[in-house]
């Protein structure tokens, strides 16, 4: 009789343990974090309209990163890039959301019919754009995938006569979503070998990362 019980009462505090097991995964699964999807285009998508000849396009690359924006949410978007620089924007993206350092979007720049200006001014993270420097007949690195702008509003490209774009914005460094020289962003990507717009002596861009490799 002690047996029976024994064995009985063991069967039933393994089922209630079971059942609390099971309800904590469910109750964790619920909790689980939503990503809010910002961009979801196919490479062709992505291209759709560039003036970019041919040898450029079929090294580029049309990547998924994930970051926390400013509403403090996780979301998901979408980077064009050289194909060759895929695995250090991956990095330094992975950095960027476990330090939760606000990206307010990453959207191929298409979406604002290839214009830097209109992306700038939406505040959007973006890489390849076929385009020439502003003011300037020279193509930009952003032409062949080698550079990346980083939430441009707080990290305005600021010229030597005082003009600063995109219109509105203002470096503050102490702002969320700035870029410094001493942040992780900046030691990390120079470590791979990237340079950053903030240290130039013509203007400081400090949105601009870029990295040749060809």
């Amino acid at each position: 009789m002690n047996r029976f019980h024994s064995v009985y009462f063991g069967d039933v505090f393994s089922g209630v343990f079971l059942f609390i097991i099971l309800i904590a995964f469910f109750a964790l699964s619920a909790k689980a974090e939503v990503i809010i999807t910002d961009s979801k285009m196919t490479f062709d998508e992505a291209i759709n309209g560039t003036k970019a000849p041919k040898k450029i396009i079929e090294n580029l690359r049309l990547i998924d990163v994930q970051y926390y924006s400013f509403d403090y949410k996780l979301h998901q978007g979408q980077l064009v890039i050289h194909k060759d620089l895929v695995e250090d924007v991956y990095k330094i993206f992975e950095l960027m959301r476990k330090e939760k350092f606000p990206i307010a979007k990453c959207i191929p720049i298409v979406k604002y019919n290839w214009s830097d200006n209109a992306s700038m001014e939406d505040n959007n993270t973006s890489g390849f754009n076929y385009r020439k420097v502003a003011n300037s007949n020279k193509l930009s690195n952003h032409s062949y995938g080698f550079a990346v702008d980083f939430n441009p509003f707080q990290n305005p490209a600021v010229y030597l006569d005082g003009k600063i774009s995109p219109k509105g914005s203002k470096y503050e460094i102490n702002d969320p979503g700035t870029i410094t020289s001493d942040c992780f962003i900046t030691l990390e990507l120079k470590k791979l070998g990237w340079t950053w717009g903030g240290d130039w002596n013509s203007l400081k861009d400090y949105q601009h990362f870029q990295k040749i490799v060809e």
